[in-house]
């Protein structure tokens, strides 16, 4: 029994391809969509198309832009010497909501994964080096979770570093086990970033 008209169902099935979207939750939008007017829904669509042209990761970081270089890199006045390293481009948004950092990022785009199959070449490690051997006696904040994920790539990348003129420092503890940094409260991350630890110089 076909329950939704043909159109319907098709733009249903379109919002169930977003993450955490359910079928109650996509038929609430899809019909949230046919309330809105026909200009408000061109202007979703195009902005969903030009999104998704024109947004890539940065040449430099690895964080979300439409340029070749992100406006985080690209500001004069952010210390180029003090990177922190963070797992996507959702944990830098959340840093830079905080507006307290005025280093750069570099986003990992994923975290060694064994039990996944995820290695260190599968993340955006290798331009991290390469950055860094630029630098004069740069500090790394490492900001990845708490979760066996994180830990494995914090120990890959303190020893990938343990013999360059690098200080490595990470978020203090205090945070929650396995806590996604894009959920704290601005509050917690900025303590966690101003407490953070020295782990290796």
């Amino acid at each position: 029994m076909e329950v939704y008209p043909k159109n319907f169902e098709a733009l249903v099935e379109s919002f169930k391809k977003l993450p955490g979207i359910g079928e109650k939750s996509a038929e609430r939008m899809a019909l949230a969509v046919l309330d809105m007017s026909l200009d408000d829904v061109s202007d979703m669509s195009q902005a969903l198309m030009d999104a998704k042209k024109s947004l890539h990761p940065c040449s430099v970081c690895g964080n979300l832009t439409d340029q070749d270089v992100c406006q985080v890199c690209s500001n004069e006045n952010r210390d180029k010497n003090l990177i922190c390293v963070v797992e996507d481009y959702k944990s830098a948004f959340a840093f830079e909501k905080v507006g307290n950092f005025k280093g750069v990022y570099h986003v990992l785009n994923g975290l060694i994964s064994p039990m996944m199959n995820i290695g260190a070449e599968d993340i955006n490690l290798s331009s991290l080096v390469n950055r860094v051997d630029k630098l004069s006696h740069p500090e790394i904040i490492l900001a990845l979770k708490s979760s066996i994920e994180g830990e494995t790539t914090t120990l890959y990348i303190k020893k990938i570093f343990e013999k360059k003129d690098v200080t490595i420092s990470r978020l203090a503890y205090g945070l929650p086990m396995g806590a996604e940094i894009e959920y704290l409260d601005m509050m917690t991350l900025d303590k966690a970033l101003f407490d953070r630890k020295i782990i290796s110089e």
